[in-house]
């Protein structure tokens, strides 16, 4: 079924070529560094045996493959401790001395309270936010990639958004009046 022909070659290395930055990253925010690869390249295993059934449309395909990624991410998980599922790396940095005071202090300080309310964030929120912030996703995308409808993927971004605004408000973080902004539009 799965026979190699260079049809078939040239469209798997056109999808290899346009996704795989993208399924990479998408995975590195997801796993430890050393294991991103791995997971990466499990994904485009499976994409290849399932090449038949990759969604025509751009957009659509990198969704298709950040669902298979997903997938080889929760099968690699599944034998292993679940203390750091799904954490996103923020990164985080001390405000420096000379800033204490600055217009720039407030922007670190506001980092910070985001990052913290990331991580006081459940799995499930997170996610939902990860998709549409850093991955780029419509909501019919996202909600391909978790297995659900638009509409409930819909629900649950509206839901995450409100959790971290609340998460950030109980900071007192200048941010907070930003992010509840966005969250009404």
């Amino acid at each position: 079924m799965n026979t190699l022909t260079p049809e078939r070659e040239a469209c798997f290395r056109a999808l290899y070529a346009d996704t795989y930055g993208d399924v990479l990253r998408f995975v590195q925010r997801r796993v430890h560094p050393s294991h991103a690869e791995d997971v990466a390249a499990d994904a485009f295993l499976v994409a290849w045996r399932r090449l038949d059934d990759a969604p025509r449309r751009s957009g659509d395909r990198r969704a298709w493959l950040f669902g298979i990624a997903r997938n080889c991410l929760l099968n690699t998980r599944r034998g292993q401790e679940r203390q750091s599922a799904l954490a996103v790396r923020i990164a985080e940095s001390a405000p420096p001395s000379s800033l204490a005071g600055t217009p720039d202090s407030d922007l670190v300080t506001a980092r910070l309270d985001l990052a913290s309310g990331w991580r006081r964030l459940s799995e499930s929120d997170q996610e939902a936010l990860a998709l549409s912030v850093f991955e780029e996703l419509t909501s019919p995308q996202a909600a391909q990639v978790l297995g659900i409808t638009a509409a409930a993927y819909r629900l649950r971004l509206m839901r995450a958004r409100r959790a971290l605004r609340r998460e950030v408000e109980v900071a007192g973080s200048p941010l907070s009046v930003h992010v509840q902004m966005e969250t009404q539009s």
